[in-house]
């Protein structure tokens, strides 16, 4: 589908009878609808979560902390408010990936964010600030798989744009979703960004299901590994130039 489809596929949705509707209706008509996938996918979510963490988190996060302690001052982990499931708002855990400041939870990360950390760059290049998530997914705040939860600053900017912005709030917020493995994440710059993004947050949550809950698992695995093959050849690229230019420095006779 081309990108002029979906700007406009997701026009549509914002005239929805979102507001007309209640709140209310809509969740109590989603969950009855719904309700076997939902029993499954918290079953999915559970097991999966326990896995990450035990085979995983269990030696990464020992790692991951060294590096983050050795690169700045300041905790491991970072906690944030975002926005749930019915609007519900929780605490999202994360490494940190950003100096100590007092906007982090009002102003989103930009392109060349001075507050990022050294590690947090190779931390978001290749998602793994992200998984201490499975955390919340163990305690029901989060799925594996859904849109991605936001700031209530974000939710609010963005309702402005989107009158039905509410509509992906049905379910539990995932650590990756439909529109991040369609290359929409990270940050919105402009309002085709934001309504490309609920274009496809909307659309897994009217067609949400297990087998496309393991598509988007398996397409992230894929990314996840090519951005962390990206930056292992950036890192050890840079690395060799720097060692011939400082074996030809060795060379050059003294006058």
């Amino acid at each position: 589908m081309s990108t002029s489809f979906h700007h406009t596929a997701a026009q549509r949705m914002t005239a929805g009878k979102w507001s007309a509707k209640g709140q209310n209706a809509v969740i109590r008509s989603f969950v009855a609808s719904r309700k076997k996938y939902l029993f499954l996918k918290r079953g999915f979510d559970f097991l999966f979560s326990t896995l990450v963490l035990l085979l995983l988190m269990s030696w990464l996060i020992p790692m991951i902390s060294l590096v983050i302690i050795l690169d700045s001052k300041g905790p491991v982990f970072y906690r944030q408010k975002r926005i749930g499931r019915n609007g519900k708002p929780f605490y999202c855990i994360k490494f940190r990936t950003m100096i100590q400041n007092q906007e982090a939870d009002e102003r989103p990360a930009e392109e060349n964010d001075e507050r990022i950390t050294k590690a947090g760059k190779i931390l978001r290049r290749t998602n793994l600030d992200e998984l201490p998530q499975f955390f919340n997914v163990l305690a029901g705040q989060m799925s594996v798989v859904g849109p991605r939860p936001h700031m209530l600053v974000d939710c609010i900017r963005f309702s402005f744009v989107i009158p039905s912005y509410q509509f992906r709030n049905l379910i539990r917020p995932g650590i990756t979703g439909w529109a991040q493995v369609n290359g929409y994440h990270g940050i919105t710059a402009d309002y085709e960004s934001i309504i490309l993004r609920y274009y496809w947050d909307a659309q897994y949550v009217r067609k949400a299901g297990l087998w496309l809950d393991l598509k988007i698992i398996g397409a992230t695995i894929i990314q996840s590994m090519r951005n962390l093959r990206a930056v292992c050849f950036v890192y050890f690229r840079h690395k060799q130039k720097r060692n011939k230019s400082s074996n030809q420095t060795e060379i050059i006779p003294r006058p």
